[in-house]
C-alpha cells in the first residue's frame, strides 16, 4: 500500500447503517482495509435465520449485531478505531450519528428505509457521500450487480430490479457480491473524493 493511500484510508471515515447481510461484510471488508475509523448503527439482536448470509456465527445468536460486529472486528484487527450504536436510524438520528462520516454505507433491507437514509444524507449531510444498494435478490446472476456513480455524492450498487419475492430470498453469494461492490466502492470513494473532503471542497 503506498503512502498516499495509507494516508487516504487512515484519516478515513465510514458509516454503517445497518449491520445485516450488507452491513455485517461491507464492515469487515473495510476492516481489512484498515480504514480509519467505522461508525456501526443497528437496532436489532442477531436470529438463526441470519446465518445464511449475515457475518455472524451460531453462539452469537440472541446478541446485538452492534456488540457482536464489534467483537467480531476487533478479531480481524484488534487496533481498529470502531464505535457502535444500538439505535434505530431515523432522519432525525443520522446527522448526528454519522456526523464524522465521509462516506455511509446503506445496509438495510427495506426499501422505504433505503429512500428514507439517501434522502436525509443528501439533503441534510452536505459533504457526506452514501453508497446505496438496490437488487440483489435471489441467486446467480453475479455480472448483473454493478456500481453506477448517479451524482458526486450518491453511489448505487445492484441490479436495480431484484427484490426480494418468492423464489428470490436473500442469499449469501448475491448478497456478498453486493456487500463487496460497496465496500470497493466506498474504498475507491475514499481514494479519489476524500483528500477534496478533508480540505472542505463541496463535492
Amino acid at each position: 500500500m503506498s503512502l498516499h493511500t495509507f494516508f487516504e484510508l487512515k484519516n478515513a471515515v465510514v458509516g454503517i447503517a445497518g449491520l445485516g447481510g450488507l452491513g455485517s461484510n461491507v464492515a469487515v471488508a473495510l476492516t481489512r482495509l484498515k480504514v480509519g475509523k467505522l461508525i456501526l448503527a443497528d437496532y436489532d439482536v442477531i436470529e438463526e435465520s441470519n446465518l445464511n448470509r449475515q457475518n455472524y456465527f451460531y453462539d452469537q445468536i440472541g446478541r446485538h449485531k452492534v456488540d457482536v460486529s464489534l467483537e467480531n472486528l476487533r478479531r480481524i484487527n484488534p487496533e481498529a478505531n470502531l464505535v457502535g450504536h444500538k439505535v434505530r436510524l431515523a432522519p432525525d438520528n443520522i446527522p448526528r450519528v454519522f456526523a464524522e462520516a465521509h462516506v455511509v454505507a446503506e445496509c438495510f433491507d427495506r426499501a422505504d428505509q433505503k429512500q428514507m437514509i439517501v434522502e436525509t444524507v443528501l439533503s441534510k449531510m452536505k459533504n457526506t457521500i452514501i453508497v446505496t444498494v438496490s437488487g440483489l435478490a435471489g441467486f446467480g446472476k453475479s455480472n448483473d450487480i454493478r456500481t453506477v456513480r448517479l451524482s458526486p455524492r450518491l453511489v448505487l450498487v445492484g441490479d436495480g430490479v431484484s427484490g426480494t419475492a418468492a423464489g428470490a430470498p436473500l442469499t449469501a453469494g448475491r448478497v456478498g457480491v453486493a456487500a463487496y461492490h460497496q465496500a470497493n466502492a466506498i474504498a475507491e470513494i475514499l481514494l479519489n473524493d476524500l483528500r477534496s473532503v478533508l480540505l472542505g471542497n463541496k463535492l
